[in-house]
């Protein structure tokens, strides 16, 4: 098989800001398999978990192009043979997530089904997925919700709380956010911006804001005081900076209710299916997130979406040059298509409109 990489920057509408930074674009990777005539393609997109960071496209962008020889001995349909020299050369988690949704696109099309028909799921079983709104002032809080209900019939908000001036700025976010959606779902996101003490009062006045459950109250590196968060917190709290594979889960699973699975960090669709297992086993909810990734991404992640309780993939909805098309919204609910594997088509911008090829 032949692999080729392809780097391409992406704009937010609107800049997204977490406890760690602000975000307003990101160059990400196609990575695309060719075997057969046939043609899988996926996505690689630089994360991080700390201030400090994780990884950064250039060094993903050399890295694939270091395994272009040694992939060439593989037919697409090694993929465990595959995901194990990936795993023994040490290669990073979003470049193994690239060629692991480029595989089972390229599947699907060979056998000429959608992923999530060859593995048998449901599409009428996806909820809906939330909106982010990152650190802001209420004014502004308020202004973003305007913006999203303009895109998307809201079902459910994702606050991004953690404000470096402190819980009272949280607070005043979300009694905005609150009040400009006062039907809407609500979810917090604290991306590890908050001490145990303050967890532990954030989460009380929370639940009396009807908000449905706190995600990474504390910092990667604190999953010890989890154990004294969890039993005294009146929400669930769920994990994701904290929990990036299966293996992680077993050691989390007596101190969370939940976990966020994220394909960038997870490695790929085949981590992300043995992490729904294991997350299941362990009785804990599962939730599907994303980085900063296209629609291509976000649809590899939606042909699993059956089995999600939780969406937040809304990433792709905040751009305004995704080279790409695939999942469709329908009342708040992303879809994948009928296509053969994962039903991506290229985005081609003429005159400020998109068009299909």
């Amino acid at each position: 098989m032949e692999l080729s990489v392809t780097p391409f920057t992406v704009h937010k509408r609107f800049a997204l800001t977490i406890s760690r930074g602000t975000s307003s674009e990101n160059t990400n990777l196609w990575v695309r398999i060719e075997d057969q005539g046939i043609e899988g393609w996926g996505e690689v997109t630089a994360f991080s978990i700390t201030q400090e960071g994780y990884n950064n496209t250039d060094r993903l962008f050399q890295e694939i192009e270091e395994l272009i020889p040694s992939l060439r001995q593989f037919s697409p349909l090694d993929r465990q043979q595959i995901e194990t020299f990936l795993r023994e050369n040490q290669i990073s988690r979003a470049v193994r997530a690239g060629i692991d949704i480029a595989l089972y696109d390229w599947l699907g099309k060979k056998a000429h089904l959608p992923l999530w028909q060859l593995w048998g799921l449901d599409r009428s079983r996806i909820v809906p997925t939330s909106v982010t709104v990152g650190i802001s002032s209420p004014e502004e809080a308020r202004t973003r919700v305007r913006n999203w209900t303009e895109i998307i019939d809201v079902k459910i908000v994702k606050v991004k709380l953690g404000s470096p001036e402190g819980i009272e700025a949280d607070q005043r976010m979300l009694l905005a956010i609150r009040e400009e959606l006062p039907k809407a779902r609500l979810t917090v996101d604290a991306n590890g911006g908050w001490n145990l003490e303050n967890s532990l009062k954030m989460c009380y006045w929370l639940a009396q804001q009807g908000v449905e459950y706190v995600e990474q109250p504390l910092a990667v590196g604190e999953e010890e005081k989890l154990s004294l968060l969890y039993p005294r917190s009146p929400l669930p709290i769920f994990v994701d900076e904290s929990c990036f594979t299966s293996e992680d889960i077993p050691k989390l699973a007596s101190r969370v209710d939940g976990i966020n699975i994220k394909i960038m960090k997870a490695g790929g669709l085949t981590e992300v299916m043995r992490m729904i297992d294991v997350a299941k086993g362990c009785r804990l909810k599962v939730m599907f997130g994303c980085y900063s990734d296209s629609s291509l991404a976000n649809t590899a992640m939606c042909h699993l979406a059956p089995l999600a309780d939780y969406l937040d993939l809304d990433s792709h909805l905040n751009l305004i040059d995704d080279p790409f098309t695939g999942v469709t919204l329908e009342q708040g609910r992303l879809l994948p298509n009928d296509l053969p594997g994962l039903g991506i088509q290229l985005t081609v911008q003429r005159n400020g409109k998109k068009t299909n090829n």
